[in-house]
């Protein structure tokens, strides 16, 4: 019987093959190894396994520090933003500017802590159960976000709200996906992903959309009518909106089953064939982990620290809009996705960078996914619990131009193919949704909001 190769018995050159890592025991008693020569850990998948145990400071901070990619290394230097946020916020809370600036900064590194502890756990895991954890981790500070809106402004907080749940679409088909395409397509002359992975993506946010701006649809049909009250309409709607939410939270169970059951095995094959050729795939490999313990400890102080930002992000929303004039469009829809995206962007490009186009579909379209099937029904029903009227009656604006991105990247998804010319026009698309959000009055400027509220 042969025993297996130790890392020091491997060759080093990124030109060699690397030995595949033993997929499953000869018998009880024999050691399972991965490409580094680690002893693998009993329900650890070979590639996630760190060599190590339990907590070490030093290699938990050389880890964190080195992160996932050299795009998240650099996002690191904004940690001395977060103590600096928190210092004010209590030294001098009524510079509501700094907080709100040095805030909104400081969730982007915080944000990224949850996108590589999440990633070193989805490493630990079975592919396709991992890209589910990853995607799920990734959208946790756009839920945080969202509570702490609702809680803290209440109705006040809806509008934003019902901004940021379309602009956090908005802000992975078309910003995140162009990029994706725009670097990807810099470094091949085009990319190419399985039709299983964009189509039901493609398709699911069609029909997501569509759920969507029914309340919406249905309020602006019927607004106007001499029999039907201001009041009484806005009830309507949001009796629609929670039933909508319950229908979305179905779809999404359906869509989760789908995906990590009855066809589990496409997408488990699809997006271990990307892991291969992935140009980098030695380094990573290489690269030291963290252990399961020190994941679980990364994710716990990084939503400590996302949550802490986004309550004095908020607490200073009402002087941005009042007292510097920022619109409601323009924050939800703009402002606050960049930042509670910010760690899923950055890993989905860096997987374009590296060819794994399914592996960064899988990331845009599932977090898509997951805000529209997921998280936007549980604000809607968050809402519901705090007697709150949080409906789907979005801004016609928000709502049209969120079909419309749906249809524009679908028609690129099409072919199976991506260029950095098709990259280059969904950013270009987004840079004018920005532009008309910058410009978008507020209510309290003579419009009244699509549905924040049923009282006039």
């Amino acid at each position: 019987m042969t025993t297996p190769r130790r890392a020091s018995q491997q060759s080093t050159s990124p030109y060699t093959h690397e030995p595949k890592p033993q997929q499953e025991r000869v018998d009880g008693n024999l050691p399972q190894y991965n490409s580094n020569g680690h002893v693998v850990t009993r329900g650890i998948q070979p590639n996630g396994e760190s060599g190590r145990q339990w907590f070490h400071p030093y290699h938990f901070l050389r880890v964190c520090w080195a992160s996932s990619c050299t795009a998240s290394k650099y996002v690191n230097v904004l940690w001395p933003f977060v103590p600096a946020a928190i210092a004010l916020h209590f030294a001098r809370p009524e510079q509501h500017l700094w907080i709100f600036i040095l805030s909104y900064v400081a969730m982007v590194p915080s944000a990224n802590l949850i996108g590589f502890a999440g990633q070193e756990l989805a490493r630990k895991l079975p592919t396709v159960l991992g890209v589910v954890l990853e995607t799920t981790l990734g959208s946790l500070v756009e839920m945080i976000l969202f509570i702490v809106l609702l809680v803290n402004q209440g109705a006040q907080g809806v509008p934003v709200v019902q901004a940021a749940i379309l602009g956090s679409i908005l802000a992975n088909l078309l910003l995140c996906m162009g990029l994706c395409f725009f670097f990807g397509g810099l470094r091949r002359h085009e990319q190419q992903f399985h039709d299983v992975v964009s189509d039901t993506g493609s398709n699911l946010m069609l029909v997501a959309g569509m759920a969507l701006v029914i309340p919406v649809t249905y309020a602006n049909a019927l607004r106007g009518r001499e029999n039907l009250s201001i009041n009484q309409l806005e009830l309507e709607v949001v009796k629609i909106s929670r039933a909508t939410a319950i229908v979305l939270v179905l779809a999404f169970a359906v869509y989760t089953f789908f995906q990590m059951k009855s066809h589990h095995g496409f997408y488990d094959d699809i997006l271990e064939q990307d892991e291969q050729n992935d140009v980098d795939r030695h380094r990573d490999l290489a690269k030291p982990k963290l252990t399961l313990t020190e994941s679980v400890i990364a994710l716990a102080l990084a939503i400590t620290f996302v949550s802490m930002m986004a309550v004095f992000l908020v607490e200073n929303i009402d002087y941005m809009i009042h007292h510097r004039h920022i619109s409601d469009s323009f924050l939800g829809l703009i402002l606050v996705p960049l930042v509670e995206k910010a760690a899923e962007h950055i890993t989905a490009i860096d997987e374009a960078w590296d060819n794994q186009m399914n592996f960064a579909l899988s990331h845009i379209l599932g977090a898509s996914i997951q805000t529209a099937l997921l998280n936007t029904p549980l604000a809607v029903i968050v809402g519901w619990g705090l007697d709150i009227h949080m409906s789907m009656n979005f801004e016609m604006f928000d709502a049209v131009v969120l079909i419309l991105a749906i249809l524009v990247v679908g028609q690129f998804l099409r072919d199976g193919k991506s260029n950095y010319l098709e990259g280059a026009l969904c950013f270009f698309v987004y840079v004018l949704i920005a532009v008309a959000a910058f410009y978008y009055p507020n209510p309290v400027e003579g419009h009244e909001t699509a549905g924040s509220s049923v009282s006039e």
